[in-house]
């Protein structure tokens, strides 16, 4: 099968795009172009702005190009500002003063001024002007069968499904354009749920089982993503239906039966990637672009290991905090987590060493996902050597000592998907917007809600059996002067994780069921982008919160003043610049969200 192909858009993009104005907002801005729309009335002009609505995926601007630079990681689709380090996953790292938006981020101090909540707001409503415009030009196209017609219109709705249900979560209160729209200066007071709902239906009812390109969406896409929206709104009994045939029935869109790969890594691997547990993900494309990594991921671009002996080019971002690795341990005789008391198990770290001074990592039970999750001393950072701690941190006692992994490109592979076409790295590392795991739990939770305990018990236990096959384990080098040589069959941690015994759910209720799957969700999701988003709909965002920050904000110096305000926190401010734009009759018609004004 082959991939979609996001570079033949670019010819595209600027025909019926929106230009950002700082004069008007972004949905009034004049539509710009040299060919009118009737002449993208064909079947290959329908398709070509289809591909610029899926492009939009990895970030774009409102004048129709790609965030470049100064701007990626500000509306990076993986949300590792905005769900990862607002979650409590990682540290914003590098050091003081750098990326001062995403420290007040951090902290929860955020402003309606700051600039990143701007650029992701534009982001998502440039996707969602070119959904819109496909579905109003493929409705007046001809020669499509009715079939073919609704598995077009069907990806652009789940698209803007996507595109909606990002701008949901982040800002809750945000206003409806469709393709119907005339006026587009609408208020953001009305529940787009619903909306949202129906996008996500008609995809599922709609699309193709399987698709031709490897990256579009198909019907079991569209499902997922319908069964995780009635989720967040604690539509239990819906989202159970959903999964239901999802899990039993569902399929990649290049026709694998979804299901866990063995080796938990394969999902980060750029070599094994689109595999049965590609729910729906980003394609990303190493060195296609000789004027930067625009179609590499290059909204990571920062996060990536740096220092005097990091074989990367930048920053030391987006670093795992202290409080995520604890979670990893593991209780020696079950092989269970420590639900509560994961920080009084804390994983030995060299906090305050030199990489010259010595240093033995931890010798107790960990579950083997950290070090496919979290870069460490003395453990194989994938097979560019063993992690040395300091010498890769731009500013330990600022940040930490740890290394995030789960998007880069492997020592082996860098001349094919790594990609230097700029001044930070790039990966052809997809991201998932959602895989196989993410829908297990997801499913877990809806049927630990309906009181189907055993069944969650199972669900879960999926996961962490996968977890614990060796076949996934991160294993000592061969030769630590020279890792591509390849690994031995020692381990390179004391890696013990077990599933939870049968019955365990049910034996000790909802609460404790509930508890087991929220921790699943942070050790098999971390750093993927969805911790915030969980702890708000779960509706404990201010006690998770505030109790990393009592742990972790004596041990560095960037969030000590951190706290989560309940009633407040929950959702990001309105960009000010939209509120100031988006005027009708002399008033704005946005409504800033509760504690910003």
């Amino acid at each position: 099968m082959k991939k979609l192909k996001y570079v033949i858009m670019l010819i595209v993009f600027g025909i019926i795009s929106s230009n950002y104005s700082c004069k008007k907002s972004y949905l009034e801005s004049p539509q710009t172009g040299t060919l009118s729309p009737e002449l993208l009335q064909t079947k290959p002009g329908v398709d070509g702005l289809l591909i610029g609505a899926y492009s939009a995926l990895r970030a774009v601007s409102g004048d129709g190009a790609a965030f470049g630079g100064a701007d990626s990681w500000q509306a990076s689709p993986d949300n590792w500002v905005y769900g990862g380090v607002a979650g409590g996953d990682a540290h914003k790292g590098s050091n003081a003063g750098d990326q001062d938006p995403i420290a007040a981020i951090a902290v929860f101090a955020p402003i309606a001024s700051n600039p990143f909540f701007n650029t992701k707001w534009i982001s998502d409503y440039e996707g969602i002007t070119r959904c819109n415009n496909v579905i109003k030009i493929a409705g007046k196209t001809p020669g499509y069968s009715a079939a073919d017609l609704a598995n077009i219109i069907g990806q652009a709705r789940f698209l803007r499904g996507h595109y909606y249900f990002d701008l949901k979560k982040m800002f809750n209160n945000v206003s409806w354009i469709d393709e119907t729209t005339t006026d587009l200066v609408q208020p953001n007071t009305t529940d787009i749920w619903p909306k949202i709902e129906a996008d996500f239906l008609y995809a599922y009812n709609n699309l193709q089982p399987t698709q031709a390109d490897v990256g579009r969406a198909n019907k079991w896409a569209a499902g997922a993503y319908l069964g995780k929206t009635y989720m967040f709104e604690h539509k239990y009994t819906e989202a159970k239906a959903v999964f239901d045939q999802v899990i039993t029935q569902g399929v990649t869109s290049n026709g694998l039966a979804y299901a866990l790969v063995p080796k938990f890594h394969d999902n980060f691997n750029a070599d094994t990637k689109n595999n049965s547990e590609t729910v729906f993900a980003i394609q990303a494309i190493a060195n296609s672009d000789p004027g930067g990594i625009t179609q590499a991921n290059d909204g990571d671009r920062l996060n990536y290991p740096y220092g005097t002996s990091s074989p990367f080019d930048c920053c030391s971002f987006y670093q795992p905090t202290l409080d995520l690795a604890n979670h990893f341990r593991t209780n020696p005789a079950t092989g269970l987590p420590y639900l509560d008391t994961y920080d009084s198990q804390a994983i030995k770290t060299d906090m305050g060493l030199q990489s010259s001074d010595g240093f033995t990592p931890d010798a107790g039970t960990i579950d083997p996902r950290l070090d496919w999750t979290v870069g460490r001393r003395g453990i194989p950072y994938l097979d560019w050597g063993l992690h040395p701690g300091n010498d890769w941190i731009r500013d330990q006692r600022f940040s930490g000592p740890y290394s995030p992994i789960k998007h880069v490109y492997t020592q082996a592979e860098q001349n094919a998907n790594g990609d230097q076409h700029s001044w930070g790295p790039g990966t052809a590392v997809d991201y998932s917007i959602i895989r196989f795991a993410d829908v297990l739990l997801l499913a877990a939770e809806a049927e630990a809600q309906l009181a189907n305990l055993q069944q969650a018990e199972s669900y879960v236990n999926m996961v962490r059996s996968r977890a614990a096959n060796p076949a996934g384990f991160v294993y000592q080098y061969i030769d630590d002067n020279n890792p591509l040589a390849g690994f031995s069959a020692t381990p390179a941690a004391n890696y013990f994780i077990k599933p939870y015994p049968a019955g365990g759910f049910a034996g000790q209720g909802l609460t404790y069921a509930l508890k087991a799957i929220y921790y699943e969700r942070q050790m098999e999701l971390a750093m993927e982008g969805h911790r915030f988003f969980d702890l708000v709909r779960w509706g404990i965002a201010d006690q998770a919160l505030n109790a990393f920050f009592q742990y972790e904000g004596p041990i560095t110096t960037d969030i000590p003043n951190g706290h989560f305000t309940k009633g407040r926190n929950e959702y990001y401010p309105i960009p000010q610049q939209q509120i100031d734009l988006m005027i009708k009759s002399g008033k704005t018609v946005l409504k800033q969200n509760p504690g910003y004004n």
